[in-house]
């Protein structure tokens, strides 16, 4: 058996030791870093789970990429329509990362009631829309039905209809502007679902339908659409996708990634990646310098000790192993600790949601939570060889002890 081990463990399990005026120290030691940990995978846990929600939820109603015809109109509306007749449709076979492809038509309108009015923005799907990335936002009611022959089915956000006073059942009068801006093309639409995404630059304006009924609005003919979204498989590689799908569409069209789109959201949410690596480093220091000083007590509770085993042959590498292997003993129980409480309340969080959020603010309206196991085993093994390293140069004291002087030391 490892000697330096040996000693170590008969010092960490031993009831003197425990009952010493050091323990206290030993103890905060260990709560700061169980505290550390328990803050450090919060902050990870929940800074990358709402990364991935808000990045989730923009894609999910935007699409990853928008291929439109070049326009120089600059608001939601689609002036410019596109032939439904394109290579890269339904299937994007020139990029394989490519998941699925969908036709829009978006216009704006005005709903009316008798005690208000609304500005909105019709979003015209078709049968080809993948309505499983939004259906769990849909919370009352039922999607629209956009197969066979065109119909009045819409589904509002709840923010919409509370503001109109409408609900699941009622009909609607949509006021649309023809393409010559001429006219008011009014649109009776039964509202048969209402969703809630959290989305506010979305909930606020967008409702959704067949696109037909803008097709005939615009006057265009019945294979032209507004715009194409594109979804991929590999989101964090978005932007050269993006370069892939605008080489391999029509040389009259542009594409446009969701990140360039909302710029503002994008880098907001990169700011989270800062906050979780200064929490890290601070905690860190935190958890670090408190094993420093429990170290260095511990040393000068054995000073005698160092003395004998000094005095019996022993090296100062040898001395000083012993009490990091003592250090590492405190720092991976206060490892459990904080990982123990810490993913509990992870847990706990993401089964009840007891933490909630202001979704004006932060786009959800609960702390979405990420719990990744190769993010924890990295952050656990990170702080673990962080502490161990930073006690090496503390446990340099030792070899300035004298064996006669630590001997007669009280």
């Amino acid at each position: 058996m490892n000697l330096e081990y040996f000693i170590a463990k008969r010092l960490s399990s031993a009831t003197s030791y425990k009952s010493s005026a050091s323990s206290t120290i030993i103890k905060i030691a260990i709560v700061a870093i169980a505290i550390g940990m328990v803050m450090m995978l919060i902050s990870i846990a929940t800074g990358l789970g709402l990364q991935r929600e808000i990045r989730q939820k923009v894609s999910a109603f935007s699409g990853d990429i928008v291929v439109s015809n070049f326009d120089g109109n600059n608001s939601e509306e689609t002036t410019n329509p596109i032939s439904i007749d394109q290579d890269f449709y339904p299937d994007f076979n020139a990029v394989p990362e490519v998941t699925h492809v969908q036709a829009i038509t978006v216009k704006a309108g005005v709903i009316r009631t008798a005690e208000t009015f609304e500005g909105v923005i019709y979003k015209g799907l078709g049968d080809d829309y993948d309505w499983n990335r939004i259906e769990e936002y849909i919370v009352e009611g039922r999607k629209p039905e956009l197969t066979g022959a065109l119909n009045n089915e819409t589904i509002f956000s709840t923010y919409l209809a509370n503001r109109l006073g409408f609900k699941v059942g009622d009909k609607a009068i949509i006021q649309f502007v023809n393409k010559d801006n001429t006219r008011f093309r009014p649109r009776a639409l039964e509202i048969v679902g209402l969703y809630e995404s959290a989305y506010q630059e979305f909930d606020k304006v967008y409702i959704m339908g067949d696109r037909r009924h803008l097709t005939r609005i615009n006057n265009w003919e019945k294979d032209e659409v507004g715009a194409f979204e594109v979804f991929v498989d590999d989101f964090d590689n978005l932007e050269a996708l993006n370069n892939k799908v605008y080489e391999n569409s029509g040389s009259t069209l542009r594409s446009i990634s969701v990140i360039q789109s909302n710029y503002n959201i994008f880098e907001w949410i990169k700011l989270f990646d800062f906050n979780i690596i200064l929490i890290i480093v601070i905690m860190i220091l935190i958890a670090g310098i408190n094993m420093i000083v429990a170290l260095l007590v511990l040393v000068l509770e054995r000073t005698k000790m160092i003395g004998v085993l000094k005095a019996l042959g022993a090296s100062d590498w040898s001395v000083r192993k012993i009490f990091i292997y003592n250090a590492m003993y405190l720092i991976g129980l206060g490892l459990f600790w904080g990982n123990l409480i810490g993913l509990g309340i992870l847990y706990a969080q993401k089964i009840f949601g007891f933490v909630k959020l202001d979704p004006s603010t932060y786009y959800v309206s609960e702390a979405p939570v990420l719990i990744d196991f190769w993010h924890i085993l990295s952050l656990n093994v990170g702080v673990f060889v962080v502490c161990v390293l930073i006690l090496l140069i503390p446990s340099y004291i030792i070899t300035k002890i004298s064996p006669v002087k630590a001997i007669r030391f009280e």
